[in-house]
């Protein structure tokens, strides 16, 4: 059996927390975007122009291995951030900023569009949907210095970039979190709602630890 959960969000919308609750909670193996860092995003934040590009292309080739063994991977698993938010949220921001040429964005759209004919979609897709104000407090809580001077005009660009890109996905199931006021880390509650809407979807594919 080979399921992939994938969980998509903004900026501090709980990705990492979720894919840890199902990996602790179900028979799930946990997969995280790649750890190496990109050796263009130095130059890219002197001068984001000049190498957005290359910064974006580095990204999406480095998330396109992570599907490869996502599909050698047999069993659930899940996926914090997928590919389809690399080209359709930030690379697009980039784009929309114009710090991505046309003639760019064209080559950038053709490696991205050949590598979703070689890849095998999610079987469910969870989206964390956040609010802004609630979105800048976590980031500013969980204290990572480069997220700390991320202006709020370009997160409201990314979060419209996400409400589009989910209205329109279609690769497969789709489940809606709303996560504002959601704790299911602690509160009973909310932790068997969001058991129970999770295994609605994959009822017969998710299984706890050890079943």
């Amino acid at each position: 059996m080979k399921k992939t959960i994938a969980i998509a969000g903004n900026m501090g919308s709980g990705k990492s927390t979720l894919v840890e609750f199902l990996h602790h909670n179900y028979d799930v193996s946990p997969f995280y975007e790649p750890n190496d860092e990109n050796p263009y995003l130095a130059d890219f934040y002197g001068d984001m122009k000049r190498w957005a590009f290359q910064s974006q292309l580095y990204f999406l080739s480095s998330k396109f291995r992570l599907h490869q063994e996502l599909d050698r991977h047999n069993g659930v698993v899940a996926l914090d951030r997928t590919i389809f938010e690399d080209a359709e949220i930030f690379a697009t921001a980039l784009h929309q900023m114009r710090k991505i040429s046309k003639r760019d964005w064209e080559t950038y759209q053709g490696f991205y569009h050949a590598i979703l004919d070689a890849i095998r979609p999610p079987d469910l897709m969870i989206y964390l949907r956040c609010s802004m104000r609630t979105l800048r407090q976590r980031i500013k809580l969980r204290g990572r210095r480069m997220e700390q001077d991320i202006p709020l005009s370009y997160l409201k660009r990314l979060d419209r970039n996400y409400e589009n890109w989910i209205a329109s996905y279609a690769m497969g199931e789709v489940l809606v979190l709303e996560t504002d006021q959601l704790d299911y880390i602690h509160d009973l509650v909310h932790r068997l709602d969001v058991m129970e809407r999770i295994e609605a979807v994959l009822p017969d594919e998710i299984g706890r630890p050890g079943c």
